[in-house]
């Protein structure tokens, strides 16, 4: 926009004009990222020039300054405006005046301000104390009033800045580090800050701070255009909001998206992340820099004493075939030639890792220039490197990270495009899918010990949701993937049918051990039957354990390892050849009987608060305990699942696992009883009285104790907040997943009481429910219920539907 344009849409300096001209800008569809972040800045330039100019005709010796965002020229829809009036002290009236004609006209019209007035000597003395009014004066530029006050004053500062730089510098790192700590990573975030997240813009004006330091500077490539793209959404963000926001919250992706013309919020996140990776990539690479230049600066004058002077060559050491350590960082031999040797990349990458080191920028730079594709299948020593290279831990991230970054992982697998920065819009999940698949790895690095196949568990980990991102079940799509780039990478016939068979069925412990009834034979026969082998059901395990621990920790706990190992013993019995006990109809302990027969003598429930005390049958850093047993036994009436399963709710205990069914009584005993073995925890604080417990079952089954109007009270007291409108409820039959019984599956929103109402609500419709099987992920409850109909069999497959139908319907209601 030229002076002239920008004088014919102000009209005049006043704040009518402005703020006409203003809204024409902003509301102007063929004008947008940097054109209209520039535009606007040279419109409010114009402004604050025409009111300064105003205030103090031919004044010396005051100028106005824009500094942060606003120096640079970049202000968004809603952005602060960062202004300091700079005055040489002559004349403090005029400059006290000055101020209120500035201020004011910008408040009234609602825009942000964050100003100050100080002398050139005030504001160096203040940057000196204050590193964040430092940073801002770095991008400060001149808007109206005396030109040469501004020149002198960033003059000053950019010295100070320069000749304070080793000590200034620590102190910037430290800042982002504390602020990445405080607000996460931008690249992995569902709703992320897109202004103090790491990669976010923040780093990005970091970055440029250590550039004017002239004591390093960020990798060029890409960062501009990364901080233009999230400057772009933080523009739509602001227009599609009407708010000064830099938090992209869930409910408004969507919208921001369409104004940014992108397909989805999936499409805008990935941008996203693309972009705040590629910023906080080259701010690993940058600050790695920073403290090697001034590691070399303290330590080069004590060298050259020693040695009479003359800069001392850097060490190198060997680490693999054409790679070397120099400076804390892996370098490529100079006799090292990347475009003869294919192998080379993940040979560094492997070195790398291993060392705990990262890899130098202008090496893996090197290699993606030269490199060449592996050929189809991988030679041995590729297909090895890879494997050191997945299998080295926690190092293994940023090494990966590195490759990424420069385009080698693609080179190598062409899939990982799908997977790269794409989003998992699941509250449970950390990280977007590519970071989870090198996560897995990382865990099943600590694994390798435990199976006989380590490297097929690492591969299988690396691929195990290689699918997401193509139509349909995700891990049947990455079944076929998997096979591919195992036959791909060199894996013979077998192996590669291994590998396909644990991405295919990578969910299928934890979800049989936490949604199924264990102790029906068709449970562990259709697990026993997916595996195959004892040596597929060993890597599957490990697979399920560092899947799980990757996700975050709302999927792995002391409690699902005991279910998940519970589940593989009675697997690993069948693949054996052996038909354990616990298969067979469940026998009643002592404990149940004694239950049984006081409930018959009382004719009320009786119940028994038993700790499980229990390890978990594999070691674990969650302290989580595996919960409580509580033992019900009830004379056999209507409205037992839901009695118990309201009363649990009021008392504000989760339930993980539940199982009723009916007790044969020993002979000469006349009755029947239910008896319910569950297991429950505690949401916060300590578990209640059992006396109060049964108090109230007693209460719930004989219809004195309003268990709805109880939770519904308590809902109103402690309303919810506002958030996120969860997806509908969704009730299925499972096929084929019982001889003995229908079962029913239950997607919703956990919530207090929901256990209670699908409980009544099977109660009405008829059915008896012989088990059931709590599962909670984050905010998501997944259950199922074994149900039968009167005569205690299966329902039919029409009636199965209706049910299933109703029971959704209640649930949506």
């Amino acid at each position: 926009m030229t002076s002239t344009d920008t004088h014919d849409q102000t009209e005049d300096s006043g704040p009518d004009g402005y703020a006409a001209a203003r809204l024409r800008l902003l509301t102007e569809k063929a004008r947008s990222g940097p054109p209209r972040r520039s535009a606007l800045a040279g419109l409010t330039d114009e402004w604050l020039a025409g009111l300064f100019a105003a205030g103090a005709p031919g004044a010396r010796g005051i100028s106005l300054v824009a500094v942060g965002g606003y120096g640079r020229a970049e202000l968004s829809p809603r952005s602060d405006l960062d202004l300091l009036l700079l005055h040489d002290g002559s004349a403090p009236e005029t400059v006290s005046k000055l101020a209120d004609r500035l201020w004011y006209p910008v408040w009234d019209l609602g825009l942000a301000l964050d100003h100050s007035v100080r002398t050139p000597a005030e504001a160096r003395k203040t940057a000196g104390e204050d590193l964040k009014v430092q940073l801002g004066l770095l991008d400060a530029r001149h808007v109206a009033g005396d030109l040469g006050l501004t020149t002198a004053l960033r003059t000053t500062v950019l010295a100070d800045w320069r000749n304070q730089a080793p000590k200034r510098l620590p102190a910037l790192r430290e800042l982002c580090e504390e602020r990445a700590e405080r607000m996460g990573e931008l690249q992995y975030l569902l709703e992320p800050d897109l202004k103090e997240a790491r990669g976010g813009l923040r780093d990005a004006t970091a970055l440029r701070a250590v550039a004017a330091s002239w004591l390093a500077d960020a990798p060029r490539e890409g960062l501009a255009e990364a901080r233009g793209r999230l400057l772009d959404v933080r523009d739509a963000l602001h227009l599609s909001t009407g708010r000064a926001t830099d938090r992209l919250a869930l409910q408004e992706q969507d919208q921001v998206a369409a104004e940014l013309g992108l397909l989805d919020a999936d499409a805008l996140l990935r941008q996203v992340y693309e972009a705040a990776r590629v910023i906080a990539y080259a701010g690993d690479v940058t600050w790695r820099e920073v403290g090697r230049v001034l590691r070399s600066r303290s330590v080069r004058p004590r060298l050259r004493a020693m040695l009479g002077g003359g800069k001392p060559a850097p060490e190198r050491s060997p680490l693999a075939e054409g790679v070397v350590e120099q400076d804390g960082e892996v370098v490529l031999a100079r006799a090292a030639r990347p475009d003869r040797d294919p192998v080379l990349p993940l040979r560094a990458a492997a070195a790398a890792a291993q060392a705990g080191l990262p890899l130098n920028l202008h090496a893996v730079r090197r290699m993606a220039a030269g490199a060449r594709a592996l050929p189809s299948p991988w030679p041995a020593e590729a297909r090895q490197q890879l494997l050191t290279l997945l299998g080295s831990g926690r190092p293994t991230v940023d090494v990966w990270e590195a490759m990424e970054a420069e385009g080698l992982i693609s080179l190598l697998l062409p899939d990982w495009d799908r997977v790269r920065c794409r989003p998992q819009r699941n509250a449970v999940h950390l990280w977007t899918v590519d970071r989870h698949l090198i996560e897995t790895a990382v865990r099943a690095s600590a694994f390798t010990r435990r199976v006989s196949r380590p490297d097929l568990l690492l591969i299988a980990a690396l691929l195990h949701d290689i699918g997401k991102g193509w139509p349909g079940d995700h891990s049947v799509a990455g079944e076929v993937i998997a096979r591919d780039v195992a036959a791909r990478i060199g894996f013979d016939a077998d192996d590669v049918t291994v590998v396909a068979t644990l991405v295919r069925h990578h969910l299928l412990l934890v979800e049989t051990a936490t949604r199924r009834d264990l102790d029906d034979p068709a449970t562990v026969r259709a697990v026993a039957e997916a595996v195959g082998s004892q040596s597929a059901l060993e890597l599957l395990h490990a697979l399920t354990e560092a899947d799980a621990l990757a996700t975050g920790p709302a999927a792995w706990s002391s409690w699902r390892a005991s279910l998940v190992a519970d589940l593989v013993k009675r697997v690993s019995a069948v693949l054996a050849g052996q038909v354990p006990p616990d298969l067979e109809e469940a026998t009643p302990t002592a404990q149940h009987e004694r239950l049984a027969l006081e409930a018959v003598a009382t004719g009320a429930p009786v119940l028994s608060l038993r700790a499980q005390t229990e390890p978990p049958a594999e070691p674990s850093d969650d302290p989580e305990p595996l919960g409580v047993e509580l033992i019900v036994a009830v004379p056999d009436q209507p409205g037992v699942l839901p009695a118990v399963a309201g009363v649990l709710a009021m008392h504000r205990l989760t339930v993980r696992t539940a199982e009723l069914r009916a007790l044969d009584l020993p002979d000469g005993v006349d009755g029947s009883v239910l008896l319910l073995d569950w297991r429950v925890a505690a949401e916060y604080g300590s578990l209640p009285q059992a006396a109060r417990l049964r108090a109230d079952l007693v209460r719930a089954l004989d219809g004195s104790l309003d268990i709805s109007g109880r939770l519904a009270e308590r809902d109103a007291a402690y309303p919810r907040r506002r958030g996120v409108v969860a997806p509908p409820p969704r009730v299925t039959v499972a096929p084929a997943a019982s001889r003995h019984a229908t079962v029913f599956e239950v997607r919703a929103q956990d919530a207090p009481g929901l256990l209670f109402r699908i409980g009544r609500a099977l109660e009405d419709a008829g059915v008896g429910v012989r088990s059931a099987h709590a599962s909670t992920l984050g905010a998501n409850a997944v259950d199922a219920f074994y149900v039968t109909g009167p005569e205690g069999l299966p329902l039919p497959g029409e009636e199965a539907v209706a049910v299933a139908r109703t029971l959704e319907e209640t649930l949506r209601a």
